[in-house]
């Protein structure tokens, strides 16, 4: 859940790393069944209303559903070949702009 897509970073107000791992933990405490959810959620998430809880699980429901429809495409990741005969060796998956920037490091 941690990453939105450009779309749904647009409209949303910015959200610490903090707040976001303070939303996924209440999330999971907190199910659809919950009477006031979203209030209880508010309450776990430093300084986020009700409302902005509400609307945060709204675009990343938007997003899941938009990655699952093939709206949103994959990442081009390049991997490294794997050595045939080294067992224990360990490949990183990086994004082409991921590459460059590690290149130019």
């Amino acid at each position: 859940m941690a990453s939105m897509s450009m779309s749904s970073t647009s409209r949303a107000p910015q959200w610490t790393a903090r707040q976001n791992e303070q939303f996924e933990r209440a999330l999971a405490v907190y199910d659809r069944d919950t009477p006031e959810r979203w209030h209880n959620i508010a309450r776990a998430v430093a300084g986020k209303s009700a409302d902005e809880v509400k609307r945060y699980y709204d675009l990343l429901v938007e997003d899941v559903m938009r990655i699952e429809t093939g709206k949103v495409p994959f990442p081009a990741y390049r991997c490294p070949p794997r050595p045939r005969l080294q067992a224990e060796s360990t490949s990183i998956c990086t994004t082409a702009p991921e590459d460059l920037a590690m290149r130019h490091e």
